[in-house]
């Protein structure tokens, strides 16, 4: 008999213990932590192969999602380039619930020191009387907004979120490198690392009786709430730079989950002393705005002049008292490295003890005995700005040339208070899944804390980072880093958390106040959008199909060919080349296809605009269409211009856009707008596409022809055929496509459908039996359109069909008239508003 079980793979053989210590997985004596035995024991058992499968499940899951992260770069403004779906490996970061119990301790105890912290340096400043801090440590920081003095939160804590990034040294104990304070990120990323995990491995997550997420965003909710006591429902906004933030994903997944507005700074106006929101049927007062923009952009006025991502008064509301920021502006000075140097007096001033949690040794250069060890030992130590700007990374010194090194002591002796130095910190290693194998990565962990009721509570668990090499020294998002779900495995029951404001039933608004005007615009666009890239993308079908059929085109079908495709393409006419092979390479060659992406692309950045009120499946689709539109650009020209490969997934992925939204959005305010848009599109592209092919008068069998290319494009020939047969005449084909209120692609019923719409949106006309000007105008384009007589759109005169061409031309002004009025009556912009004084006082 063999011993099956002796040939059963074993942990050490998946991941063996390595040769130094720093391990998490495996003690200084090579034996495996308890926590880990059931988690590596489970991965042993199973293949390779299934690992792998489980891996491309997990990102196929996050790409459904929508789960991004946006890397900046030189070519930031544009924004499909440098987004990618958010990583994540499948190996969780095991923590046993002894080991979290005094990281938790010591995580609450930073937090209320920092809110102390926080209190004094706007509030008495007493640290800086009595020489704790140093007067240059907070005066000569940016982070510190003079504007911000004497401001204060209504309880018992500034600091509402608070975050903090620890290694695990050698010892096993945690070490805090930074502290997270203006609009700390990353909860909502471990959010959706857990949720991808519960589906991935649902037997492993289960059976490991991991802590929930759910009580830290419970806890979160009910702050948030709790911080304006003088209404029953308070409107909670969360404020966003906008898609092209490299957490946006994260922001409107937050708002979702939480159940709060997602809002930009045009979103957002500063009257008669409060704040309100722009919507669909006016203003509606915020009185709490969750922000996730930075201290210096949220106020143009006080702040920083230039800046488009704030609300000109913010801050004077908020001195009125008629509104909470969390966390409080100001809160940025806190994440500044240099106190890190005097936190453990710091806390024995506020606390009366030094941190249970300790902190990386912290050199500032501001100090003279300090500047002095850094600069004689910049070949071992990282140094750090006390003030973070955007892409600007730390000196690592063991990895610098001499060069850098030199540069790097000049910039210290001539700015010394903007530096500081820490020692390089070996962080503990994880398995990280790579090809089938578990190789140990370093790791970094950000965890998060929320005020509540009496003091913090902390999210059990939180973000795990891992570098992509063994030596990495910046374990960041930002430079690829992939991250790890993060369990806190329990020993004993989860401990709930009740949120006192669900006791009382929801108030629900009125879809009217409740949604950004600039949401609905882009809804509207987004329809608008989808539909011109769809009647694009039939008619450039259309033409390959019969440039490429068996029947020769004569030329001058393939000339109204083109022309349509030029015209509906927007781009510059292509003249007849003398073959047919010259004609195909010319239509190849030309920019119809980077036009439809244009189109694309603006179609997938209105999505983003009104990601919180799009389905997981909607977005799914929208991925798919992002997905393809590289193959519209591609240099393999019969790739990207093959129907089988490009163009009908194309076509076959809006249409599933398009009924998803039809039979899955509520038919409120978004999805109205959203159907104004795509109607008004619709038609207008109708009365282009017959003006462009129509136009010019043929001789059989090319009228014919051109006439099924229309027919064709606009889904209408198998219905002409089934009415009238094979035989083609004119007029009852502009009928069909014109007139025919039973077709859903006809110009009619578009209008009537844009009517109905139009009926159920708010009026303020004032006059309840006066037409809206909007309502006026399509119902006087609605009533020509009416009274086309057939016979005179048909008619021609010196080959040309004038009659049809000017009324094409007229109906499809009146639609974009119509668009405009649209415009409007309902989205609301604002001009810009800054200071009257330079700017650059800010960095005095």
């Amino acid at each position: 008999m063999t011993d099956e079980s002796a040939s059963a793979p074993t942990p050490a053989d998946l991941y063996p213990p390595l040769q130094r210590s720093g391990d998490a997985v495996y003690g200084d004596q090579g034996e495996m932590h308890p926590h880990w035995h059931y988690v590596m024991d489970s991965l042993a058992a199973m293949p390779a192969s299934v690992l792998d499968d489980r891996q491309a499940k997990a990102q196929r899951l996050l790409r459904d999602d929508g789960a991004t992260y946006n890397i900046y770069s030189e070519n930031y403004r544009h924004r499909t380039s440098d987004s990618r779906t958010w990583g994540l490996d499948l190996i969780p970061n095991v923590i046993s619930s002894d080991n979290w119990a005094s990281i938790e301790s010591g995580l609450v105890e930073r937090a209320e020191l920092l809110n102390l912290l926080l209190r004094d340096i706007y509030g008495p400043r007493q640290l800086i009387r009595t020489g704790v801090i140093p007067p240059e440590v907070v005066y000569a920081n940016r982070g510190f907004l003079r504007a911000c003095s004497g401001l204060s939160m209504p309880g018992e804590h500034d600091l509402i979120i608070h975050a903090a990034d620890m290694v695990r040294g050698p010892d096993g104990q945690m070490t805090v490198l930074a502290d997270r304070t203006q609009s700390p990120s990353g909860a909502g990323y471990a959010l959706e690392n857990r949720t991808v995990m519960s589906r991935v491995l649902p037997s492993l997550f289960r059976d490991s009786h991991v802590h929930r997420l759910a009580g830290y965003f419970r806890q979160l909710r009910s702050k948030l709430l709790s911080l304006c006591p003088h209404r029953p429902s308070p409107r909670v906004a969360v404020l966003t730079p906008g898609p092209r933030n490299e957490t946006y994903f994260e922001h409107a997944y937050l708002s979702n989950y939480l159940g709060f507005h997602l809002v930009q700074s045009d979103d957002l106006m500063v009257r008669g002393g409060f704040l309100w929101m722009k919507s669909l049927d006016g203003l509606s007062r915020v009185d709490v705005l969750m922000r996730r923009v930075d201290d210096w952009f949220c106020d143009p006025v006080e702040l920083r002049g230039d800046s488009r991502l704030g609300v000109p008064g913010l801050l004077q509301v908020v001195r009125a008292g008629n509104l909470v920021v969390a966390n409080s502006l100001g809160s940025g000075i806190l994440e500044s490295p240099a106190l890190l140097k005097y936190l453990p007096e710091i806390s024995r001033a506020l606390l009366g003890r030094e941190p249970r949690l300790a902190s990386v040794q912290t050199w500032w250069c501001g100090d003279l005995s300090d500047r002095q060890f850094v600069l004689d030992n910049l070949s071992t130590l990282v140094i750090k700005p006390t003030y973070r700007k955007p892409g600007e990374l730390s000196f690592c010194g063991p990895q610098a040339t001499a060069a850098q090194k030199q540069e790097m002591a000049a910039r210290i002796k001539q700015d010394p208070l903007r530096y500081v130095a820490q020692p390089v910190l070996d962080s503990s290693f994880l398995p990280t899944l790579e090809h089938g194998t578990l190789t140990p990565r370093p790791s970094i962990l950000r965890a998060f804390t929320v005020a509540g009721t009496g003091s913090y509570s902390v999210m059990p668990g939180g973000l795990t980072r891992v570098g992509l090499e063994e030596n990495a020294f910046l374990i960041s998002s930002q430079t690829g880093a992939t991250s790890k779900d993060t369990w806190v495995v329990a020993s004993e029951p989860e401990r709930l958390i009740t949120n006192q404001h669900e006791d009382s039933p929801p108030m629900r608004e009125s879809e009217a106040t409740n949604l950004p005007s600039r949401v609905l615009e882009n809804l509207f666009w987004m329809g608008r959008y989808a539909e011109r890239a769809e009647a694009c993308l039939r008619l450039l079908r259309t033409a390959y199909a019969m440039l490429n059929g068996e029947d020769p085109l004569s030329a001058d079908l393939r000339l109204a060919l083109l022309r349509a495709v030029t015209e509906l393409a927007t781009i510059a006419e292509i003249e007849v080349p003398d073959s047919d092979t010259a004609m195909i390479d010319a239509l190849r060659n030309g920019e119809a296809p980077a036009s439809i992406a244009n189109t694309l692309n603006s179609m997938l950045f209105c999505a983003d605009e009104a990601k919180e009120l799009l389905s997981s499946d909607t977005y799914r689709v929208i991925n798919d269409i992002r997905d393809a539109i590289p193959l519209l650009q591609t240099e393999q020209q019969d790739a990207y211009l093959s129907p089988d490969e490009v163009l009908d997934p194309l076509v076959t992925a809006l249409m599933a856009l398009a009924g998803l939204t039809h039979e899955s959005m509520t038919r409120g305010y978004g999805w109205r707008f959203m159907e104004l848009g795509r109607r008004t599109e619709r038609a207008m592209q109708t009365a282009k596409l017959v003006g462009a092919l129509l136009s010019t008068e043929m001789m059989e069998p090319d009228q014919s022809r051109i006439s099924e290319a229309m027919l064709l494009t606009l889904e209408g020939l198998i219905t002409y055929r089934r009415r009238y047969g094979a035989r083609p005449e004119l007029r009852s084909e502009l009928d069909l496509v014109l007139l025919d209120t039973d077709n859903p692609r006809s110009v009619m019923y578009q209008l009537g459908n844009i009517l109905r719409q139009l009926r159920k949106l708010p009026s303020n006309n004032g006059h309840l039996h006066e037409l809206a000007p909007t309502e006026k105008a399509l119902i006087e384009c609605s009533t020509r359109v009416r009274l086309f007589s057939l016979a005179e759109l048909a008619s021609t005169s010196e080959g040309e069909r004038k009659v049809l061409v000017d009324e094409m031309s007229r109906l499809e002004a009146s639609l974009m008239d119509i668009s405009d009025m649209i415009g409007d009556r309902y989205f609301d912009h604002r001009e810009a508003s800054q200071q009257l004084v330079d700017s650059r006082w800010e960095g005095l």
